[in-house]
């Protein structure tokens, strides 16, 4: 009877986990036996794991509205601010006056790169950005993303050189991974002297292509090449410079969605060297 009995309960139990993956499980008869105990208990976790995915639906639902409502109630008023703060340079002003008004468009500035950048990081952790990775050419990837970096570096005589690669491929979505390499580049800008060099370069390896980015700058040290990828932070060295420490972790973010994956390693006074790892087979994506 103990055979019998058991070969019932797992039944059973099969059946609900089938009826529950076709989400038309219902609870049997209840008595007082075992196996209606679990019923009960199983009905009682689908009915909460039912509420909590579709509360989650939900915030994900109002976080994309609140999302939209900020950067398109933001967006014409700082545009008018910068552009009054430019009208306002060509004015006779004070050098004092000058220097106001470069300061008000300055922050102007700082201020919608920063509710950009924070809508694009709400996205990505709440899964509202969609990644699509496909296999293509690196050049594209990379030319945009120097064009994109090219006036910064140009007004610091900051040479950007870059290593032929030829026509190595690798699976990339192309909007979000140029933005996490422009992260990269503007950073190593950001922080390099004036009259040095950034130097790009592709590696390949059996799973992976390698996007490796070296500066001239003042480096990393390694009790801090974990804590730069977090939101927000900024090194006490790198306070007086322009940023708001988040460029970095979206660069992450953005990789991690597509299965890539960044390293940086440098030592003190030596530069900076980043590495955006790249998968070379769409196989992989769906792992």
């Amino acid at each position: 009877m103990s055979i019998l009995r058991t070969g019932r309960t797992l039944k059973r139990l099969d059946e609900m986990l089938t009826e529950a993956i076709e989400g038309r499980f219902e609870e049997g008869k209840y008595d007082e036996t075992e196996l209606s105990r679990l019923e009960s208990r199983w009905k009682e976790y689908l009915t909460t794991s039912k509420l909590s995915v579709e509360a989650a639906r939900r915030e994900r639902t109002d976080i994309k509205s609140i999302l939209s409502d900020i950067s398109h109630q933001t967006k014409t008023p700082l545009s008018n601010i910068i552009l009054y703060s430019e009208l306002l340079k060509e004015q006779p002003l004070t050098p004092e006056g000058l220097e106001i008004a470069e300061q008000l468009g300055g922050q102007a500035k700082k201020l919608e790169f920063l509710i950009q950048a924070l809508v694009k990081m709400s996205r990505l952790e709440s899964d509202i950005l969609e990644v699509k990775p496909k296999k293509q050419p690196l050049a594209p990837l990379v030319e945009r993303a120097v064009r994109d970096v090219s006036s910064k570096a140009k007004k610091k005589s900051i040479t950007i050189k870059q290593e032929p690669f030829g026509e190595i491929q690798a699976v990339y979505d192309l909007k979000w991974t140029r933005e996490a390499l422009f992260n990269i580049l503007d950073n190593g800008v950001k922080y390099s002297p004036p009259g040095s060099a950034i130097t790009i370069s592709v590696k390949t390896y059996e799973m992976h292509v390698c996007i490796q980015v070296e500066d001239e700058g003042p480096g990393i040290p390694e009790e801090e090449r974990t804590k730069i990828f977090q939101r927000f932070y900024r090194r006490e060295v790198n306070q007086q410079e322009e940023g708001v420490g988040i460029g970095l972790y979206l660069a992450r973010e953005i990789l991690r969605k597509e299965d890539g994956y960044i390293k940086t390693g440098s030592g003190h006074g030596k530069g900076t060297v980043f590495g955006i790892y790249l998968g070379i087979d769409e196989f992989f994506q769906n792992c």
